[in-house]
Parts: structure tokens; C-alpha cells; sequence
């Protein structure tokens, strides 16, 4: 309701208009997994449903058959592993110094972060690819040095989170404090700094994993094996087995997703 014309702005929408929404949103999200579940169980073209394609993923042969599919996940957890490494030890600091010692860059800083997001990913590995010509003289071609490429792609999602947390926490207050205690810095980040940044920093890397877990373009033009090169590969020969994995990594990326939320609540109660 405006003050000085008494007319109403705007209104949340009711209890009822929310479930609708809510419920809406969930069955368009909700239909596709669904079928991919039941088409999980199909037995082949018969219409019958079977419980065969997953008790094959524990049989003595599954490795052997399903050895690329597994070499896959191994990979695409390799390259999750390394791309939060690469966040935490290069992204981070820079983030926390420059907060704290060259606020007057953190324009230039968030505009070299969101970069990527406005680059398509088939562009951004053309530019990559003389890149990686040099990364593969010098450190080979083993599959860990595509986390490089990913490091790029998830900037954006990583420096949000981090951004947000830090802009909730009074940290030139925080720094300033602990060095007037006879601190050194990196004391004060790790800490002083670090615990009240928790919450970002383990949304930033819970993003990178599922960001890393999903892609596709980068790995199949480079030409390394993870996750969902795998599922494409297995998909032309048992499409089942294919459907069962996509169905993991969404179960795993959405497991993630939760945790962001709950680690999210449980910092809004401790800070009430």
C-alpha cells in the first residue's frame, strides 16, 4: 500500500495460488525423471517392466561390459575433485583480497567471473582447444587437465555463492580485528575468515560438482572420457543401463542441491 496514494502496489500471491505454482513447476520438472525411471525398468520392446537392468549393474560381468561407463564416473568424480580444488585455492583468495584490500576491483573482478556464463560452451571451446595443445606437451593429456576448462565454466556459479556469503559477513570488520590482536593474514583467513564463510564455500563447491557432473560439450570436443560421454557411448548399446546413471547423477546433484538449502537454514537460525 503506497503511503501517498493509499493505492495497493502489489500482493503476494495466496496459500492456494502458491501450491498451484509450486505444484506446476514440480510436474514439468517432475514428468521427464519420471519417465526415464519407468523406462529404466522396461523389458526391451515388450511393454513388460523388469527389474534385470539394475541387478546387472552387480553381476561378475558388469565391469567388464560396462567398463567405459565406469571409467566415466571415476573420471568425472577426478575432475569434480580437482575443479573445487582449483576453486578454493585460486577463486577464493582472490575474492577474500580483494574484499578486503582492493574493494575498488570488485567490478572488474565479478565481470571477468561472469564471463563465462555469456559465452556458449561450443565457443568457449574453440578458444580452448590451441590452449589445450600446450597443456598437453607440458602436462600430457591425462583427463584431470580438462579441470582447467571446468575451473572457467563454473566461475560464475562459484563466485555467486562465495560473493553472497561475503557480503553478508562483516569481514573488513572481522580482518581488522583479529590483525589488531597480533594476527598475521593467514591466520585471519583461516581462522577468522573461513568459518564465517563456511556456507558459501560449500555452496560454491556443491555447484561445481553438479555443474561438472552434467557437462558435456568440453569433454566430447577435447576428446576426454567422463561422465556423460560415457552415457552417450553405453546409450547406442543399452540405453537402460544409460537411463539408470543419468538417474544417479541427477539423484546425487539434487542430494547436493538439498544440503545447499538445509546448510542455508541452519545459518539463518544460528544467526537468529
Amino acid at each position: 500500500m503506497s503511503a501517498s496514494t493509499g493505492v495497493r502496489l502489489g500482493t503476494e500471491p495466496n496459500r492456494i495460488a502458491r501450491w498451484v505454482i509450486l505444484g506446476v513447476v514440480g510436474l514439468v520438472f517432475a514428468t521427464p525423471i519420471v519417465a526415464l525411471f519407468l523406462f529404466s525398468f522396461r523389458d526391451g520392446l515388450g511393454g513388460g517392466y523388469t527389474v534385470d537392468h539394475w541387478t546387472g549393474l552387480f553381476s561378475e560381468d558388469a565391469a567388464r561390459t560396462y567398463r567405459g561407463l565406469f571409467q566415466g564416473v571415476g573420471n568425472s568424480l577426478l575432475l569434480a575433485v580437482v575443479t573445487v580444488a582449483i576453486v578454493l585455492l585460486v577463486l577464493l583468495p582472490t575474492m577474500i583480497l580483494v574484499h578486503v584490500r582492493f574493494p575498488a576491483l570488485k567490478r572488474v573482478l565479478e565481470f571477468i567471473c561472469i564471463i563465462p556464463i555469456t559465452v556458449p560452451a561450443i565457443v568457449l571451446v574453440v578458444g580452448l582447444a590451441p590452449v589445450y595443445g600446450v597443456v598437453v606437451r607440458v602436462l600430457g593429456g591425462s583427463v584431470w587437465t580438462l579441470a582447467f576448462a571446468y575451473g572457467i565454466t563454473v566461475l560464475p556459479y562459484a563466485y555467486r555463492a562465495i560473493q553472497s556469503n561475503l557480503d553478508a559477513v562483516p569481514v573488513i570488520t572481522l580482518s581488522e580485528a583479529a590483525r589488531s590482536l597480533g594476527a598475521n593474514w593467514p591466520t585471519v583467513t583461516w581462522r577468522v575468515l573461513l568459518p564465517n564463510l563456511r556456507r558459501g564455500v560449500l555452496a560454491a563447491a556443491f555447484i561445481s560438482v553438479a555443474v561438472v557432473l552434467g557437462e558435456f560439450t568440453i569433454a566430447s570436443i577435447l576428446n576426454r572420457v567422463n561422465l556423460q560421454t560415457a552415457l552417450l557411448v553405453v546409450s547406442k548399446s543399452d540405453p537402460w543401463v544409460a537411463a539408470i546413471f543419468a538417474l544417479l547423477a541427477l539423484t546425487f546433484a539434487f542430494l547436493l542441491l538439498l544440503l545447499i538449502g538445509r546448510l542455508g537454514r541452519s545459518r539463518n537460525r544460528s544467526e537468529s
